[in-house]
C-alpha cells in the first residue's frame, strides 16, 4: 500500500493475484493524482476501471454523439433513454465543473496511463443501459413517471449544484449522486443502482484475478462502491447473483401495456354511450376528447418551443394516438420537429456541452427535439386521463 495516496484503497489477494483496490470521487482532481501515483510507482499486470463499455466508448471518443441518427432513436423508442442518458451526463459535468476537472478524469487518466505501458484496460461496470432498465423494471409502474421527471428536473431546474450533491458524488458515482434523493427511501432503486453493482463488480474482479492472466491488478472505483465490493470479495462471493442474473432485464409488467388499450376501451365505449343517448351528446364527448387531449399536447410541444406546424400536429395527432397505444403522440412530434428543424452537425457536437445549462436544451435542435418528444408525450397522457373522467361525468 502507497502511504502518500490519500484515498481510500485495499489489498486483497484472490488466488494469488494482489488485486489492489483505489476508491475515488468521480470530480475530484485528488483521485486523477492517486491514480497517477500508483501506476508510475507500481507495475501492474492489468488496470480495472469502474467503467462499461458504452460510458468507457463515450469517455475516449466525446464526439460519439454526434454519431447518433435521431431518426432511428425516435422509431426505436429510445428516445427517453437516450434523454436520461444526456441528464446523467449533464448532471455530472455540472458537478465537474464547480470544482473545475474533467468529469471522470481518474478513469481517463487509468486507461490513458494503462494503454502507455501496454496493459490491458479490463471494463468492470455493467452496462449502464442494462442498470438503468433493472432500476426501471424495479420501481411499482405508477412511481416511473416520478423518476424520470425528478432525473430531468435535477438538470433543467438546477442551475448550481449544491455541496450536499457533489459530496454525494465524490462518495460515489454520477449513477448514485443522480438517483440518491429517490434510493435513500427506495430499495427497489438501491437494489440495481448500488448492490446489484457492487455484486457484478466484484465478480469480475474476481473472475479476471481467478482467470491465472495476472498477478497483479489495480481496480479504480466510486468510493461508494469499494466497502460493498470488498465484503463481497471477503465472503468468496456468498449472497451475490451470477453475472447472467445480474444482466437479465426482467420481464415487462402486464399492466402498464394492459391499462392503456383498457381506458381505449373505456374511452369508445363511453363514445358510444353517448349517441346511443343522443347524438349531440356523442359528437359533444368527441369534441371534448380531441380539444382536451390534443390542446394538452400541443402546450407541451409550446414549452419545448417546438416549430408551430409540430405544435398543430400535436393538436391533431394526440387524439388519435392517445386511441392507438402502439403509437405515442411523442413520437409522432418528434419526428415532425426533426423533419421541420433537421439537426445541424453541429448540434450533434455541441450537444453535450449544451445540455449541461437549462438553455441549451432549448437551442439544440437535437435536446429540443427530445424535449419535443417527452413534453407532448407526458400532454397527450394527462390529457387522456382528463378527457376520459370528462366524458364519464358526462354520462352519469
Amino acid at each position: 500500500m502507497n502511504n502518500d495516496i490519500d484515498q481510500p484503497i485495499e489489498t486483497l489477494i484472490i488466488n494469488n493475484c494482489e488485486v489492489t483496490l483505489l476508491g475515488t470521487a468521480h470530480v475530484s482532481k485528488a483521485s486523477a493524482d492517486a491514480v497517477e501515483a500508483l501506476i508510475s510507482t507500481n507495475d501492474y499486470d492489468a488496470v480495472a476501471i469502474e467503467l462499461c463499455p458504452s460510458r468507457y466508448n463515450a469517455l475516449i471518443d466525446p464526439d460519439s454523439l454526434a454519431k447518433m441518427d435521431l431518426f432511428n432513436v425516435i422509431k426505436s423508442g429510445k428516445a427517453s433513454m437516450v434523454t436520461a442518458s444526456l441528464a446523467l451526463g449533464a448532471f455530472q459535468q455540472k458537478m465537474a465543473d464547480e470544482l473545475g476537472i474533467e468529469p471522470g478524469a481518474e478513469m481517463k487518466v487509468a486507461a490513458e496511463l494503462a494503454k502507455q505501458s501496454h496493459k490491458p484496460v479490463l471494463l468492470i461496470d455493467r452496462e449502464v443501459g442494462i442498470t438503468l432498465k433493472r432500476v426501471y423494471r424495479n420501481v411499482p409502474w405508477w412511481k416511473r413517471m416520478e423518476l424520470f421527471s425528478g432525473l430531468l428536473a435535477s438538470v433543467l431546474f438546477s442551475e448550481k449544484v449544491s455541496e450536499e450533491d457533489i459530496e454525494k458524488l465524490k462518495e460515489g458515482d454520477v449513477l448514485d449522486a443522480t438517483f440518491s434523493q429517490f434510493a435513500e427511501s427506495s430499495s427497489e432503486i438501491y437494489g440495481p443502482l448500488v448492490n446489484e453493482r457492487d455484486q457484478y463488480m466484484a465478480r469480475r474482479i474476481s473472475d479476471d484475478a481467478q482467470s491465472g492472466k495476472y498477478k497483479s491488478i489495480l481496480v479504480v472505483i466510486g468510493a461508494g462502491h469499494l466497502k460493498g465490493i470488498k465484503a463481497y470479495i471477503d465472503s468468496q462471493l456468498q449472497g451475490t447473483k451470477s453475472i447472467a442474473e445480474l444482466e437479465a432485464i426482467p420481464a415487462a409488467s402486464r399492466w402498464p401495456k394492459i391499462i392503456p388499450w383498457v381506458i381505449v376501451g373505456l374511452v369508445l365505449t363511453g363514445f358510444s354511450i353517448g349517441f346511443n343517448r343522443a347524438p349531440e351528446l356523442g359528437w359533444q364527448l368527441v369534441v371534448e376528447w380531441v380539444v382536451i387531449n390534443g390542446a394538452l399536447s400541443a402546450i407541451g410541444a409550446l414549452l419545448a418551443n417546438a416549430h408551430p406546424l409540430t405544435i398543430i400536429t400535436a393538436f391533431l395527432a394526440a387524439p388519435l394516438t392517445s386511441l392507438n397505444p402502439t403509437v405515442g403522440a411523442g413520437m409522432v412530434t418528434a419526428a415532425t420537429e426533426a423533419w421541420l428543424r433537421k439537426p445541424r452537425v453541429g448540434d450533434f457536437s455541441t450537444l453535450k456541452s449544451d445540455t449541461v445549462n437549462i438553455g441549451g436544451w432549448w437551442k439544440n435542435r437535437v435536446s429540443r427535439t427530445l424535449l419535443v418528444f417527452l413534453f407532448s408525450t407526458i400532454g397527450s397522457a394527462a390529457g387522456t386521463y382528463i378527457a376520459g373522467f370528462r366524458i364519464f361525468e358526462q354520462l352519469s
